[in-house]
């Protein structure tokens, strides 16, 4: 269970789940259904008021090198004054603590992931220039860098063009065949260029049956 303060009912009760090593299951659910809760928990950034949360066998509170949460592209501040490599190279901040600076090896995953999600041109754009589908391009590379084996991704799908769709697609089909487990949340799966290993429907907090068609979420 999940409540937070002065809230009348809990954001996520009643909830059993798991999920299978370098898999990728999908999160259904309109707005309001509990899905970036239950990934911010799964990412330790939210504590559970009863029940247990692991990740890896662990707390997932202690799993953070281990966990890569890629928050919704509204949530990031894209006026703050640094270049995407600069952004892109955050992800290493993990592995890395407060003191320590990036060195060859942070460059180079960095110039990997800038190939990998077609950024090359845009290394040096400042965030505030970026369209929407580059700025999901962003978020993903900066994911690549942190290296993690549990990824969880809430709606990377959400207003992008077919071709940002196709190349976000194609690496997290990597990431899975990588051995990676992926954890993904979107409104509908359909017209989605992707597969999944296993879905799960939320519906105010709780794990409900899948309904006729998930068109009938609004976006």
């Amino acid at each position: 269970t999940i409540q937070f303060p002065d809230a009348a009912e809990p954001a996520l009760h009643r909830l059993s789940c798991s999920f299978a090593p370098a898999t990728h299951s999908a999160l259904i659910g309109p707005n309001g259904a509990g899905k970036s809760t239950f990934l911010k928990a799964a990412a330790g950034l939210l504590p559970a008021q009863s029940g247990s949360l692991t990740v890896f066998d662990c707390p997932a509170i202690h799993c953070h090198p281990s966990t890569c949460y890629l928050p919704q592209r509204s949530n990031i501040d894209w006026e703050f004054p640094i270049t995407v490599e600069q952004m892109i190279l955050t992800g290493s901040y993990i592995h890395l603590g407060w003191l320590k600076r990036p060195g060859r090896k942070e460059k180079e995953q960095v110039q990997q992931a800038v190939e990998r999600l077609h950024l090359t041109d845009l290394t040096q754009r400042r965030l505030c220039q970026l369209s929407g589908g580059q700025q999901q391009r962003v978020l993903l590379a900066r994911a690549l860098v942190h290296d993690a084996q549990l990824y969880l991704l809430d709606e990377p799908f959400t207003g992008l063009d077919s071709a940002t769709m196709e190349i976000l697609s194609e690496v997290i089909g990597e990431l899975r065949a990588e051995g990676r487990t992926l954890i993904t949340s979107i409104h509908t799966w359909e017209h989605l260029p992707i597969e999944f290993d296993q879905m799960i429907y939320l519906q105010d907090g709780r794990i409900q049956p899948p309904p006729e068609s998930t068109d009938t979420f609004s976006p």
